[in-house]
């Protein structure tokens, strides 16, 4: 995400980060990069020109100009700039202490509404233990009652609907009612997808809002659609005042206008983000992350979050176990294998650690290689996986074909996996392993 505009600024800061000291003329010269790095990204021209000349007027300030190596201090005023830009601190949603939280979701036609409201239940019932029901009032678009019934059942909501044929304000004051009444904590509004110039339609969602006066309305609009999406927003809120942005497909937008203009243009921050097409790919938005990430200095926070949803401590402490008594396998191996693929596509989770981030820009990670491993080891007798020095010879060959690949691959499977089991049991001793001569081996 951002690849373009993370790679344009890397390199202007990288020549800003090596310089000794700073002239005015070497901070003006990196505005005009940065400036023209923002423009390409299609963000919007009065949002560039505001951020840029905060970044000078901050960067000429006594502190960095004429000192030595103020180069990582301009670096973090345009991580500082970037921060506010789009939006300052994290907001959640605003919980209502009298059950249910109504949300109201609304946007344009094709923005991943539905999907972005099955999404959202899923996180409020994962992350804050919610009890979730989603009300279709998308009444219009063919299927997609039919669409919020299966992804809301899928993620473990209630799923309120009447069909097609009902008022949608109707079905919205029925279910803030049902849900009040089966003691729902959070009720999602599914509208329809509208123009902005579609007055009737507006004029409808206008009426729903204040049938049902929900404690947050949240405008879906597609980071894909770059400026376009941030004037949708600010023509939406001249007619539906919205609290927060969720951004959908932002894992697919290369440039990044969307997400660094909507707050500035509309007053209004993002909320919540959609990083991929599964229902799990959804999480808050945090400006001052996605900043960081932008700037190559990598998401530790998200990473560690991420981690910590994947794994808890029984299972940890029974790995921990299996490696000090020289238990660990392929079978355990293959459990950990699955656990990182639940944390999201490896390339976007190696964007997350610092430093790693230009160095890999040009790699690309074959997330195949993952079900080449699993069939391989799925291809071995349990006996094998608990010891994989028994494969040999006819063993190696019978588990190739079984697995679709050659004796090479599962010899080289064998050899990595008991390197890595060297290194863990020696991790797990509080010893520090000979990674040089390690890497000699690998080779």
């Amino acid at each position: 995400m951002f690849d373009s505009l993370a790679e344009k600024l890397q390199t202007t800061l990288a020549e800003v980060r090596g310089r000794g000291t700073l002239t005015e003329d070497d901070v003006s010269a990196a505005m005009r990069e940065i400036r023209l790095a923002l423009l390409e990204a299609d963000v919007n021209f009065k949002v560039v020109k505001s951020f840029t000349n905060a970044v000078k007027e901050r960067a000429l300030g006594a502190d960095v100009v004429g000192q030595l190596n103020p180069g990582q201090q301009v670096v973090k005023i345009v991580s500082d700039e970037l921060t506010e830009l789009m939006g300052g601190a994290a907001r959640d949603l605003s919980f209502s202490p009298r059950p249910p939280t109504i949300v109201l979701m609304a946007g344009l036609q094709g923005s991943g509404k539905t999907t972005a409201t099955a999404k959202l239940a899923r996180y409020l019932h994962e992350e804050h233990g919610s009890s979730v029901a989603v009300a279709a009032c998308d009444v219009y678009r063919p299927a997609a009652v039919d669409q919020l019934i299966k992804v809301g059942t899928q993620v473990g909501a209630a799923v309120y609907e009447q069909g097609t044929d009902k008022d949608p304000v109707r079905i919205a004051a029925w279910a803030r009612d049902r849900a009040q009444s089966e003691g729902k904590d959070v009720l999602i509004i599914d509208t329809s997808g509208r123009l902005h110039i579609d007055q009737e339609l507006m004029a409808e969602l206008a009426n729903i809002k204040k049938a049902v006066r929900p404690h947050d309305v949240l405008l879906v609009v597609d980071a894909m659609t770059g400026q376009d999406a941030v004037n949708v927003a600010e023509q939406f809120s001249e007619v539906v005042q919205f609290d927060g942005v969720v951004m959908t497909k932002l894992d697919g937008d290369a440039r990044g206008g969307a997400a660094l203009s909507v707050k500035a243009v509309t007053g209004v921050p993002i909320l919540f983000a959609s990083t991929g097409e599964k229902l799990d790919q959804f999480e808050r938005f945090h400006p001052d992350r996605m900043a960081q990430r932008i700037l190559g200095m990598g998401d530790v926070m998200t990473l560690i979050e991420k981690a910590q949803g994947a794994y808890d401590e029984q299972q940890t402490a029974e790995l921990e176990r299996k490696l000090r008594k020289q238990e660990f396998g392929l079978d355990d191996f293959l459990d950990q294998l699955r656990q990182v693929r639940r944390l999201g596509p490896l390339q976007s989770l190696l964007g997350m650690i610092p430093g790693l981030g230009k160095e890999l820009r040009d790699v690309k990670v074959d997330e195949r290689e993952f079900d080449r491993i699993q069939a391989i080891i799925l291809s071995m007798t349990p006996e094998e996986r608990r010891h994989p020095e028994l494969i040999k010879g006819s063993r190696r060959l019978r588990i190739a074909r079984g697995s679709g690949t050659n004796v090479q691959a599962v010899k080289q499977l064998i050899k990595q996996f008991e390197q890595m089991r060297k290194v863990m049991r020696q991790v797990s001793q509080g010893r520090m392993p000979d990674l040089g001569a390690l890497m000699r081996q690998a080779r």
